[in-house]
């Protein structure tokens, strides 16, 4: 058998458009198409930004190494850091939700098509904007990606480099939120008959609280970029600190829930996962709902606590809002251990990526909380103890979700599944990478080796933990390596009509996505194939319920 090739595409005026054609994929208004050239062109970016961070690696691997130069080592860490920021993990979030949510509620397609075809343009054009400052004479920019003034200003960081940067962010910030637009606009107003409120799927839920914040809080960015802009042909604005102290305000304003943004929708994909494999319904649905929604709306006050070491703000208060960030994240927590408790659980590679973030998300988020407390951040703030903590929270949290994702929804997508030993070859590369890469990173910030350094002297002793996280970080390459030949070699099968199909339902699942073939068609649902009565969160799994009972 081989896997059957999907219906011919159309264009706004009717006409076909073949497959294969690059003017049919970047032209279409089909939700699953823009969502697929999104989720791609983030893979293609993590690879990209990836081997930027292992050639910091390299660089750190010794003391006093000169395998890059000073300023080509800061142009790495920025493009690096907004890469993974502005380009990799927020866009893949994004992308997730553009494909999958008009499936999960029934719906034939997404609202304002167009307006998220364009989101796709802007994302991928401002990436494209960001890198070209690598070919500026000066090269890219090096102030980092939060790009504080006067760092980035003109006088300290001349020439085209940062001005790119600036360009290529603003645009791809804009294109991301048209497509938070799109998909929060959907799943408000496209549900099919029965998908109550209350009935949402998990992931949904993750994407509402998701699409929220990024109306919420990107605007702040595009704010912050412009007075960076505006500083830049202005020598005088950051004469004065009060513009300088205002621009973190306002870029904090937005650097803080974007990292929720990169967590929600990973979190919610482990959510299905460890459901399904796990053969339950998804513990304390409710209770997680409401405290993604509480999460969100916390997650707009306690910008501040990334300023601590200013002095001008309020640590009390900030601290305190950052703490109680704990009650919803337990509450998620215990929603996703609660699932696994009872369940007969299969640990398929999807699962096996999702049983992993648990308890390594945990670590990044627990660190947070500890740099989220004034006495403590003082010490650690701006060492590779923070490098750890984001990395635990961004890699070893949401950058696990994100491959349990692609090996979950990859058949729905393609029909086929991919390689199961090169996934678990994938999986164990990755775990044993992620630690040994970024947990001796919270000894060397402990230590005091600041971030953002070139280099380091011999006898400050941070050699032997950095050799470690070279080496880790070498093992991360490797799982990347096995990913991206298993992906090819998939995608290759797939083109010569040899994969093996892998069904509708490959998993036994319990959303609507499953409900239709894999792939979709260009409606998402055929009219000779009803969907199943949605009667909760889990319609295909009350339908095996039912058929089991004969009712």
């Amino acid at each position: 058998m081989t896997v059957a090739p999907p219906a011919p595409q159309r264009d706004d005026a009717g006409r076909p458009v073949p497959p294969g054609s690059w003017l049919g994929w970047v032209s279409s208004t089909d939700h699953k198409r823009i969502g697929l050239l999104t989720v791609g062109t983030s893979l293609f970016f993590l690879l990209v930004f990836g081997v930027f961070a292992l050639l910091m690696r390299t660089q750190l691997a010794r003391p006093d190494e000169t395998f890059l130069t000073a300023p080509a080592y800061d142009q790495l860490f920025t493009l690096h850091g907004s890469g993974m920021i502005y380009m990799v993990m927020t866009p893949f979030a994004l992308g997730m939700g553009v494909y999958l949510v008009p499936l999960q509620i029934g719906a034939p397609g997404i609202a304002l098509p167009r307006l998220t075809l364009l989101g796709y343009w802007l994302y991928a054009l401002g990436a494209l904007t960001m890198l070209a400052g690598l070919a500026a004479p000066a090269g890219a920019h090096a102030g980092g990606w939060f790009s504080y003034p006067p760092l980035a200003d003109s006088a300290y960081s001349p020439g085209a480099g940062t001005d790119l940067w600036i360009a290529g962010v603003f645009v791809a910030v804009t294109g991301t939120m048209l497509m938070g637009w799109a998909v929060l606009w959907t799943v408000l107003r496209r549900r099919t008959r029965g998908m109550t409120m209350l009935r949402l799927p998990v992931f949904c839920w993750s994407m509402i609280a998701t699409c929220l914040m990024v109306i919420g809080s990107f605007p702040a960015l595009l704010a912050a970029l412009t007075l960076l802009a505006v500083g830049r042909a202005d020598d005088s604005v950051f004469l004065h600190n009060t513009w300088n102290i205002g621009y973190q305000h306002i870029f904090w304003f937005y650097g803080h829930p974007v990292v929720y943004v990169m967590f929600f929708p990973y979190l919610a994909a482990v959510a299905e996962v460890l459901a399904v494999f796990s053969g339950r319904r998804f513990f304390g649905y409710r209770g997680t709902a409401l405290s993604l929604l509480v999460f969100a709306a916390l997650s707009m006050s306690v910008w501040g606590h990334h300023m601590f070491a200013t002095g001008q703000v309020a640590n009390d208060y900030y601290s305190l809002t950052s703490i109680a960030l704990l009650v919803p994240a337990g509450v998620e927590y215990f929603g996703m251990l609660g699932t696994l408790l009872g369940g007969r659980l299969r640990l398929t590679t999807p699962m096996l990526f999702a049983l992993a973030f648990v308890p390594q998300f945990l670590i990044g988020g627990l660190t947070g909380i500890m740099v989220g407390t004034p006495v403590i951040d003082y010490h650690v703030t701006d060492s590779y103890f923070v490098v750890a903590h984001l990395h635990y929270v961004l890699f070893a949290g949401s950058a696990f979700g994100l491959f349990a994702a692609v090996y979950f929804w990859f058949p729905k997508v393609t029909g086929t599944l991919l390689d199961d030993r090169m996934g678990r070859w994938h999986f164990w590369l990755l775990v044993i990478g992620t630690n040994l890469t970024f947990l001796p990173m919270f000894a060397l910030g402990y230590l005091g080796m600041p971030r953002r350094v070139a280099t380091y002297a011999s006898f400050d002793g941070f050699g032997t933990l950095n050799l470690l996280a070279t080496i880790g970080a070498a093992f991360l390459a490797a799982g990347m390596a096995v990913f991206v030949v298993n992906l090819l070699a998939t995608l290759r099968r797939c083109s010569l009509g040899r994969a093996r199909p892998a069904g509708d339902d490959p998993w036994r699942a319990h959303t609507l996505e499953w409900a239709t073939t894999s792939p979709p068609p260009r409606l998402n649902f055929p009219a000779n194939r009803p969907l199943p009565p949605v009667t909760s969160f889990a319609p295909l799994l009350d339908l095996r319920r039912r058929e089991r009972s004969g009712a």
